[in-house]
């Protein structure tokens, strides 16, 4: 049976849309780009299921659709830039079976120019047509937050930029089915560019508050405090927390361009890939103030996953902090409730399963995310000496970043 919607790309930023897609009652299709990280928990797969969702059999049924959605992962790239490979296969496979009239929109995060300069001439080439004369094309910026309960793709506003204003429209009316508003963009490029702007303006925000962990630990100020108060300002101020490392799938460097960069955002990531190693310093001085070495240690990480009470694990600073700490001769086990099992350096990592007894016994217990199901007063009770990232436990039950 033919679908409204084809989702190519079934990973974190497919999955959403076709989630918000079957909620609001549209026929969707999903299609698969390669191995990707999106998850479902049983009962949103039933959702999705009893709700008439189903991957598609075949390429062929890319051709049935009346919007088709490419929402494949662009990881960054040996050269830094993003790697645009899974677009690229996505769009040969639908140029094949592209149909007149059919609306074809980028959701990928990209750089500025791909849409029109990369994307559309392989659809062109491939289907013998023409965008914006026989079929739509436009892009829309991905606006995921996993694990946000309070805006959905049904109450976030959504940006269209489509290569004429027929084809903006087109967009338009597809994604006011989904969500409460849409934003009109002048184009691809302009809408290409908020994904950039948004994800950077997160990156440099999050390395400024890094940089300010590591001076007021210096001068012996509570940062926590100072947030605390600094975000009462109702206007001018908006409040970003420090940690152990910044994580996603749409990190600052992903997003420019191939020989051009953002001086303050090329900074910004300088800043934030440096914290893994500032945590490591932090708990090799606080081993040695208690006259421990961290050679031999015994270090317990608490919350693996790049956001609470979610399995992503995708750009975990996690990794490159084991990695650190095994390097130093500690012994480094582990506890997520949501991470089964986990490998650094192709070892697997022990798992704790009693969560207070790991931490009792261990001479070091980082906290790197604060999953809900963490009792950090329990844990500050029981831990022999408790570093935490987060700036979650109690005032004065831990050391803080």
């Amino acid at each position: 049976m033919p679908a409204d919607l084809a989702v190519i790309g079934l990973g974190p930023y497919g999955l959403p849309l076709a989630q918000a897609a079957v909620a609001a009652g549209i026929s969707t299709l999903g299609y698969r780009t390669g191995p990707e990280a999106g998850s479902l928990s049983p009962a949103e797969l039933r959702r999705m299921l009893s709700g008439g969702f189903r991957t598609a059999a075949g390429p062929a049924e890319l051709g049935r659709v009346r919007t088709a959605v490419i929402c494949a992962p662009t990881p960054a790239g040996p050269d830094g830039g993003l790697d645009l490979s899974q677009v690229e296969a996505a769009a040969r496979t639908l140029s094949t079976h592209l149909r007149p009239h059919t609306t074809v929109i980028l959701e990928s995060p990209v750089p500025p120019g791909t849409t029109e300069e990369f994307l559309r001439p392989l659809l062109e080439k491939g289907s013998g047509l023409r965008a914006g004369r026989d079929f739509h094309l436009a892009y829309s910026p991905t606006r995921v937050d996993p694990g946000n309960r309070d805006f959905t793709p049904a109450t976030t506003p959504k940006v269209i930029g489509g290569l004429t204003p027929a084809c903006t429209e087109s967009a338009a009316a597809f994604y006011s089915r989904l969500t409460d508003k849409v934003v009109r963009a002048r184009g691809p490029r302009e809408a290409e560019t908020v994904q950039l702007l948004e994800t950077n303006y997160r990156h440099v925000n999050i390395a400024l508050v890094n940089e300010m962990a590591v001076l007021c630990h210096d001068l012996g100020v509570d940062l926590w405090d100072v947030i605390r108060c600094a975000e009462t300002k109702p206007f001018g101020f908006q409040a970003f927390r420090p940690g152990p490392g910044v994580g996603g799938h749409a990190i600052a460097r992903d997003l420019t361009s191939a020989g051009r960069s953002l001086r303050m955002v090329e900074l910004a990531r300088q800043v934030n890939d440096q914290m893994p190693r500032y945590v490591v310093q932090r708990a090799a001085a606080l081993l040695n103030e208690h006259g421990k070495s961290a050679r031999g240690a015994r270090i317990l990480l608490l919350g693996v996953t790049y956001k609470p009470d979610l399995a992503d694990q995708q750009g975990t600073p996690a990794h490159e902090l084991a990695e650190r700490l095994m390097e130093l001769g500690a012994s480094v086990s582990y506890h997520d409730p949501h991470i089964p099992s986990w490998s650094v350096l192709d070892r697997p990592v022990p798992r704790a399963d009693s969560l207070y007894e790991a931490a009792a016994d261990a001479d070091l217990t980082i906290l790197l995310q604060q999953h809900r199901t963490y009792d950090l007063q329990g844990l500050s009770v029981k831990a022999q000496l408790l570093l935490d990232t987060r700036g979650a436990t109690p005032t004065g039950a831990a050391h803080r970043l």
